[in-house]
């Protein structure tokens, strides 16, 4: 049995199933993580839905921001964006089953030593406040309440976590600290307007995962998010985005059982966009 973990795919269901075939994937033995932004900007995000819904058990998936941002579509609550690529999973008419299946994906995973996110982690969370925060907004969307829920998920404010918050806002800070996350200051607070690398941090700023004082600094953590990062195999630090979309590779991590022992496979993928 072989475990993977695979950055965002956004729609590119050319190069995940050459990606699939390149590591021998057979859903009855390995298991596939998939960390989110499973959809958009790509060409055919309707058969990446079908396929790894398809693969059941098979593939674990996270929700990313795009992930969400179909969801909000999909109920009438956000018009397209001009650079969307989601006509055809609104159009098709199994759109209804593939947002019940999408809507019950986790926004965090815990397994294997490895937690699991599409964006980042506050500097205040440590692991086990990661998934109970997750959690929370997991159950609302697999709710009766889950449509109001996304009316109310739009918005970069508050730009901080305090354990006080209540309702939208306290569910829209987990939101954006585990699907949009790159910067934020020492203290947490969180920067949305700057998706360059490492270097191109806004002043007083840091990436999330360089403030001295994070509390899951000692933890694996594996993510993606990031294209402008591209990969990072640190041995606590496993950033997975390697730009698919944008030109670059899809990327997937198979683990060992160690950090040294973890093997990288990749392919190109043909279905580029300007990044910007």
């Amino acid at each position: 049995m072989a475990l993977y973990l695979i950055g965002d795919v956004q729609g590119c269901d050319a190069a995940l199933a050459r990606l699939l075939e390149k590591i021998g994937f057979s859903p009855s033995r390995d298991t596939l993580y998939l960390l989110g932004d499973l959809v958009n900007r790509g060409p055919d995000s309707l058969a990446v839905l079908r396929r790894l819904m398809g693969y059941g058990e098979a593939a674990q998936c996270l929700l990313g921001n795009h992930d969400l941002h179909l969801l909000a579509l999909a109920q009438g609550i956000r018009p397209p964006g001009r650079r969307d690529t989601l006509q055809a999973v609104l159009a098709a008419p199994d759109c209804a089953h593939l947002m019940d299946w999408l809507r019950q994906q986790p926004l965090a995973r815990d397994e294997h030593g490895c937690l699991m996110v599409h964006a980042g982690v506050l500097p205040q969370w440590s692991r086990a406040e990661v998934r109970a925060l997750a959690a929370e907004v997991e159950q609302v969307l697999r709710g009766p309440d889950w449509v109001d829920f996304l009316r109310q998920m739009y918005g970069n404010t508050p730009t901080a976590w305090q354990p006080g918050l209540r309702g939208a806002e306290r569910l829209r800070v987990i939101v954006n600290a585990l699907t949009r996350l790159r910067f934020c200051t020492p203290a947490g607070e969180m920067e949305f307007d700057s998706a360059a690398g490492l270097d191109a941090a806004p002043p007083g700023y840091l990436p999330w995962f360089e403030v001295p004082s994070r509390a899951t600094a000692g933890d694996t953590l594996a993510f993606g998010h990031w294209s402008t990062l591209g990969w990072l195999g640190h041995s606590h630090l496993l950033s997975l985005d390697t730009g698919c979309v944008w030109g670059g590779c899809l990327s997937a991590l198979r683990l060992g059982q160690t950090a040294q022992t973890h093997e990288l496979i990749q392919v190109t993928c043909e279905a580029a966009q300007a990044p910007f």
